[in-house]
């Protein structure tokens, strides 16, 4: 943790700009984060990261090209920031940090996977019903108009889904 520097941020506060060089992995503390892709002025909701998770945009931090989408803060939040230079240095003196970063990537790569598969091959309420079923954080702490943008669908359609969903389960 020697490493790691504290940054508190405020309701909607950018962590990692769209167009800037990801040079960072985050662990958040408290709050949570967003990565919003601007749409044609529309926006796009990619994922979430509640605390005691790590996020960062993988393919940017290895390959140092600008990044796609912003990652912002949803409410007051407190985060860490791992530069990945000196991440990478501890990597090289230990064989367990090395570990821990390894495993952590292959968690972040299977979330990504994952999220990918399900917007692939699911309808809209198959992926309502997978939400409500492996993450239902979202369903509690994200907005109804973030949460439809994650599911790529409208507000309204989330809203018909949620109530088909609610009256199936009475």
């Amino acid at each position: 943790m020697s490493i790691a520097e504290p940054k508190e941020l405020k309701k909607a506060e950018v962590l990692l700009q769209e167009s800037q060089v990801c040079k960072h992995v985050y662990y958040v503390e408290s709050g949570y984060l967003k990565a919003i892709h601007n749409n044609d002025g529309k926006e796009v909701s990619l994922s979430f990261t509640f605390p005691v998770s790590f996020t960062t945009n993988l393919r940017i931090l290895r390959t140092g090209v600008p990044s796609g989408y912003n990652i912002q803060a949803c409410k007051p939040a407190i985060v860490w920031k791992l530069e990945k230079d000196k991440l990478f240095g501890l990597y090289a003196q230990s064989l367990e940090i090395s570990t821990f970063g390894r495993d952590l990537l292959e968690l972040l790569l299977i979330a990504q996977e994952e999220h990918t598969n399900i917007f692939k091959l699911t309808t809209p309420a198959e992926r309502y019903q997978y939400v409500l079923k492996h993450n239902p954080e979202l369903l509690q702490k994200v907005s109804l108009t973030d949460l439809a943008s994650y599911l790529a669908i409208s507000r309204e359609t989330l809203s018909r889904i949620r109530k088909k969903y609610t009256s199936s389960i009475l």
